[in-house]
């Protein structure tokens, strides 16, 4: 198939899905989060924020059926496609039979070395990342990428429309809070699209929106311990009402003394009783900094 050009037949067409859903009498897993792409606009959209052309490499969580990857493989140089499901791996051999640039990979992309997949299949080169996540998994596989340094380039995921408002959240705003502050340490969020649920099959209950996670070469703060950092932002916003002092001394594993956190805020030109949500990220990275430091 020629690059670019509209798949046939094209899944993104309700009628297309129906029909191979009704061939291989599929029936949705709930445990799955199953909500199957159903708008070609959609499809167009997620392909051009992520800003897919013919010398990437992608790498797709969650394939489904194969509607996204029939629309990716078209326009990148491979695409490896991996899907939790076993029930869907006879389908997208079907749907993709066409496609020689696409390597279907069955597994939970939870347990699944994705460092290993980007180096011995993209010669340790960033790549890009295309996903239609189920939205109960969307931190941990989101963390898990950050966290282990898979060589990436960008992420464009769907979400729901609640997560995407608290990546690109500021301080002192209601969304504000951990996933946003470890998002913005390692990529720059864009939200590319709003989706309603009518574009998914079946229908899900929330609004969705697609993300393009432009990922930093450098975080844009330095810190001296990454886990401390995160350790630090999650124990000041397990408990929003509580201040930033107090949600350090009560989290399990960190039992920071209250005076040692008091000190600290206080030489930054902080008050003792700020909350977490009130810091930007270059605050708490001096602040774990300061407390690295001080805890050696």
């Amino acid at each position: 198939m020629n690059q670019g050009k509209r798949p046939v037949p094209d899944l993104g067409i309700p009628q297309n899905t129906i029909e191979i859903l009704n061939k291989y009498k599929f029936v949705f897993q709930k445990k799955f989060g199953q909500n199957f792409l159903i708008d070609p606009h959609v499809l167009d959209k997620i392909i051009k924020a992520a800003d897919i052309s013919e010398e990437d490499f992608v790498l797709e969580i969650g394939p489904g059926i194969g509607t996204m990857t029939q629309y990716l493989a078209a326009s990148a140089r491979q695409v490896a496609a991996i899907e939790i499901d076993h029930a869907l791996i006879p389908i997208l051999q079907d749907t993709l039979k066409e496609y020689g640039n696409v390597k279907i990979i069955q597994g939970d992309v939870l347990k699944t070395d994705l460092r290993q997949i980007a180096c011995d299949m993209n010669g340790g080169e960033p790549v890009k990342v295309v996903a239609n996540l189920p939205y109960y998994i969307t931190t941990p596989i989101l963390m898990g990428i950050f966290e282990s340094h898979v060589p990436v380039k960008s992420i464009t995921v769907m979400v729901q429309k609640e997560v995407a408002d608290r990546m690109q959240a500021g301080p002192g705003t209601k969304d504000y809070g951990a996933l946003s502050l470890a998002v913005q340490y390692y990529a720059k969020p864009y939200v590319a699209a709003n989706v309603p649920p009518n574009c998914f099959m079946p229908r899900p209950q929330v609004e969705s929106s697609v993300v393009n996670l432009s990922v930093y070469k450098e975080p844009p703060v330095q810190v001296k311990d990454e886990r401390l950092l995160f350790a630090v932002i999650r124990a000041s916003f397990n408990q929003r009402r509580k201040t930033l002092q107090n949600g350090l001394n009560h989290a399990p594993g960190l039992g920071i003394s209250k005076e040692l956190t008091v000190g600290i805020l206080e030489d930054m030109g902080l008050l003792a009783s700020v909350r977490g949500e009130a810091l930007t990220l270059s605050q708490f990275a001096e602040l774990s900094n300061r407390l690295s430091d001080a805890l050696a």
